[in-house]
């Protein structure tokens, strides 16, 4: 008993100090780590919170304030009253809602002068008998001054004075990551902003009409809902940079991405209109092709930038400055051209008699042409194009330009356009018909033509060409 009694003590004690001896070598050793690993956190924590350029870069403390305040007095509510119940097929359709009795489509525009001229899309006015716009609650009756499928854009006019025109930026100088902000009347809830930044330039979408569709977009994240198109997208400054365009969407609402009519584009092309009443294209006499992965290992090009030159209009300013087919070109005026967006986007800047340094590859070797740029009718000054407006016919008549002579082989001929209902529909005519012959004799003059055919009856006889190159002939018995 004694002997177990002295076992426990000793046990007891060795206890003891083996708690004690634990306590001195790990627990302190723990405390001070921790403690260690505190002094050591405090500093950084307090240096990165005096860290205003961190603080800055993690916080983007970035307000739209400014640029909402300069830029919600320039953009304005657009009415279009087409006056008919029949439903558009367009793939702008999701941009228009419907009335009970009469079709009001909405968007929106932008004020670009003091007296009243408005850019907008072409098509938010599309098919408009009556236009109103809506400017800080007051409404005016609008008169469409000019529009231009090719590049979606048209312009109006109001009666009025010393309305807040926007102030215009650069669309060339726009960045793509820097931020920018949508204004418009989405779903028509007016002078509505939306953030986002610029995701991309020089975009091709394929979705323009026209003879010639400039695409060259700028995409943005900042949502753009039905009601936006027409509606201005400016810098962090409250700058015109473009005018909104289109969304990507499946659904009809805004999912990720929209689209923009770089400013520059669309300034050029409301001034041609206010200006002649139609835009003066200026025409590099070659047609070109984007720089694929294929073609460029076929044709030895170390590049995917430029375009590829396929095919010289005959007496065109290409030609004339010595441009050949499968030329590569490089730069315009100094300007770097990755694509066919950017090609066009450069030569929109320019009008027909301007000349222009081109680079180019040829093969291994590296070539400058002198470029004059041309009209659609092949001269170098402004064009004025003849038009006859008929409600018999259903349609617009007009000439054919230097382009469509080269590209169907013709030296005349009259095209149809704007069609509606009426005769010539009922003839089974087509928008780009273009008619060469009307009973033996050519079709030169639009109102020539337009009148003879509003007064004719008898045996009708139609030559011409279809709008995918087709050779045509038809004979009509016509009261």
């Amino acid at each position: 008993m004694g002997k177990n009694l002295k076992f426990i003590v000793l046990a007891f004690i060795a206890g003891l100090a083996g708690a004690w001896t634990y306590q001195q070598l790990f627990v302190s050793n723990q405390i001070t780590v921790s403690e260690t690993s505190q002094a050591q956190q405090v500093p950084f924590q307090v240096n990165f919170e005096r860290d205003e350029n961190v603080s800055v870069a993690m916080n983007a403390p970035i307000s739209f304030v400014e640029a909402s305040e300069k830029s919600t007095p320039s953009v304005v509510f657009i009415k279009n009253f087409s006056g008919t119940d029949q439903r558009r097929y367009s793939i702008f359709d999701y941009f228009f809602g419907t009335g009970p009795n009469q079709r009001v489509s909405t968007g929106s525009g932008v004020i670009i002068s003091s007296d009243g001229y408005i850019i907008t899309n072409n098509h938010v006015i599309d098919r408009a008998e009556t236009i109103e716009v809506v400017h800080q609650k007051r409404t005016y009756p609008a008169r469409l001054v000019g529009t231009d499928k090719n590049t979606d854009i048209a312009v109006l006019k109001v009666e009025a004075a010393n309305l807040p025109a926007i102030q215009q930026g650069s669309s060339r100088e726009l960045r793509i990551g820097e931020w920018v902000i949508a204004v418009g009347n989405p779903f028509n809830l007016t002078s509505t902003v939306t953030a986002g930044i610029v995701s991309a330039k020089e975009r091709q979408i394929n979705i323009l009409g026209g003879e010639f569709p400039l695409e060259s977009f700028i995409q943005t994240d900042a949502p753009i809902n039905p009601g936006n198109s027409g509606g201005a997208l400016v810098n962090v400054k409250g700058e015109l940079v473009g005018i909104n365009t289109a969304i990507l969407s499946r659904t009809g609402s805004y999912t990720g991405y929209g689209f923009a009519v770089p400013v520059d584009i669309a300034v050029k092309i409301a001034n041609d209109l206010i200006k002649f009443g139609e835009v003066q294209k200026a025409i590099p006499g070659v047609d070109v092709v984007e720089v694929t992965p294929e073609l460029a290992e076929e044709m030895g090009l170390n590049s995917l930038d430029g375009v590829i030159v396929t095919h010289v209009i005959r007496n065109g300013a290409g030609e004339k400055a010595g441009l050949q087919r499968n030329d590569v070109i490089t730069r315009i005026e100094n300007l770097p051209i990755t694509g066919k967006g950017s090609f066009e986007e450069v030569l929109s800047y320019y009008y027909p008699g301007d000349k222009i340094t081109v680079q180019l590859r040829r093969g291994r070797e590296s070539k400058t042409a002198q470029l004059t740029l041309q009209n659609l009718e092949g001269g170098t000054g402004v064009i004025r194009r003849e038009f006859f407006t008929s409600s018999i016919l259903g349609a617009q008549l007009e000439t054919i330009n230097t382009l469509e002579k080269d590209r169907f082989n013709i030296s005349h001929g009259i095209k149809i356009t704007a069609m509606t209902r009426g005769y010539l529909r009922d003839l089974g005519l087509n928008n780009g018909f273009i008619i060469t012959q009307i009973n033996g004799e050519p079709a030169k003059n639009p109102e020539q033509t337009g009148q003879f055919l509003e007064k004719f009856s008898g045996r009708l006889r139609l030559e011409g060409i279809t709008a995918n190159g087709q050779p045509f002939m038809q004979s009509y018995n016509v009261r």
